[in-house]
């Protein structure tokens, strides 16, 4: 009797590693085909921004050149490969193209009041305007939004306005990476 239970359970053990091969066998085929099926759709991961080769070398002007929207876009180019020619002679600009970035804005908006009237939140709304043009083409005047809800509290203050500021840094992060992937839709 004791050998018929030891054969019994070396024979469900069997089964079970048997199904778990099968397990195992399923979930593989399961992930090939998924890659099979995202491959054969035309889905291609996100690579860097690849900036056009006309724009491989940029004059980069500016309204406000000191302000810290112009040099995150400058680091930022910088860092996609792009070469900012500061020291154009006037008669190379016109076969280099030239990115002007216009003054930045932020608006507020008030969307809830605490109820001795003082503002709770506010929706930050940051705009950003930039021309390019391109040797031998019409210039591109482009302009977008980006949106941010900001609790106040005007106990904290400090804080508050430390977070603001923290706020606005990524905003402008933002913005010039969309400038950039503009570009390199061009």
């Amino acid at each position: 009797m004791i050998g018929y239970v030891q054969q019994v359970i070396s024979t469900a053990s069997q089964i079970g590693s048997a199904v778990r091969s099968l397990a195992d066998i399923k979930n593989g085929l399961a992930i090939l085909l998924v890659c099979f099926a995202v491959s054969g759709c035309g889905f291609h991961l996100k690579q860097a921004s690849y900036i056009p080769e006309d724009l491989r070398v940029l004059h980069l002007t500016g309204d406000d050149q000191k302000s810290a929207l112009f040099e995150q876009l400058k680091y930022e180019l910088q860092r996609s490969q792009v070469k900012i020619n500061d020291q154009i002679e006037h008669k190379n600009t016109k076969y280099t193209a030239e990115l002007h970035l216009y003054q930045d804005e932020l608006n507020r908006q008030t969307l809830s009041l605490f109820q001795n009237g003082q503002v709770a939140q506010y929706e930050l709304a940051y705009k950003v305007s930039y021309r390019l043009a391109r040797p031998d083409q019409d210039p591109i005047e482009q302009s977008f939004e980006l949106y941010r809800n900001y609790q106040d509290d005007p106990t904290n203050s400090l804080a508050k306005s430390k977070e603001l500021e923290i706020i606005l840094g990524e905003m402008r992060k933002l913005a010039t990476k969309r400038i950039i992937r503009e570009l390199s839709q061009l």
